[in-house]
């Protein structure tokens, strides 16, 4: 094989490289797409559970208190009762079981209030949360609809790249003396768009191993060589 032919392989190789090496990026972004749109829509759902969450613990917490309420009402009421009976007592010893019954309730009392305030107050701060998540789902959604919206508008340009690139593929190849096309295809089958690899600073830019000096000279005269460990078609830059 003549330097010329040998020199054009390479240059060929070294372009069908590059397409290549953008192909995988193109189809990569396209397949990242619908993901992205995918992960969006994941995080929406998981603010919009969280609110609802926050929602049902902040209603929680004041039906609790609420209840709370109506049982201190009706002890509230039970002590009024309890001091009616106080002054209509007949005797010491009624007169002492009342006043008996009446420091339990206002104990009981004592205890609900406490509880009412402590559930107020945690109901309160459950408020915060409940906005705090209606924050963050509104920014969920803003968000999910800026990704779904930008992958919609590049999805066309990046599948409108990926043609002209395919479109350039097969004269580049027709290029390609007979013995390296051969093994080219026969690898890129194997392996798609990772098919082939620079050898840079004697060693194969696809695995990083090293190509020994006998390969490299019969890669510069131009035969087909695949590296021995990872299979890729190997050229040297020009």
């Amino acid at each position: 094989m003549s330097s010329t032919t040998s020199n054009h392989g390479v240059s060929v190789l070294s372009t069908l490289h590059r397409i290549h090496r953008q192909l995988t990026d193109l189809r990569g972004r396209l397949d990242r797409g619908p993901r992205r749109i995918q992960a969006a829509e994941g995080n929406v759902k998981r603010n919009e559970e969280a609110l609802e969450h926050a929602r049902t613990e902040s209603k929680s917490l004041r039906m609790t208190a609420d209840q709370k309420q109506l049982q201190l009402k009706t002890g509230e009421q039970r002590i009024a009762d309890l001091r009616l009976k106080l002054n209509a007592a007949s005797s010491n010893r009624e007169y002492q079981a009342l006043l008996e019954q009446i420091a339990a309730a206002e104990m009981a009392n004592s205890v609900l209030t406490d509880e009412i305030l402590e559930k107020m107050e945690e109901a309160d701060a459950f408020l915060k949360n409940v906005a705090d998540a209606e924050s963050s789902l509104a920014a969920a959604r803003k968000k999910a609809e800026e990704v779904r919206a930008e992958v919609v508008q590049q999805e066309p340009l990046l599948k409108a790249d990926v043609e002209r690139l395919e479109a350039e593929l097969l004269p580049l190849e027709s290029k390609l003396p007979g013995d390296i096309l051969e093994l080219y295809k026969r690898i890129v089958r194997q392996k798609g768009e990772d098919a082939l690899a620079a050898v840079e600073n004697q060693c194969c830019g696809g695995c990083h191993q090293q190509v020994p000096l006998n390969i490299c000279s019969q890669i510069m005269m131009g035969q087909p060589v695949a590296c021995r460990t990872c299979g890729r078609l190997l050229y040297v830059p020009e």
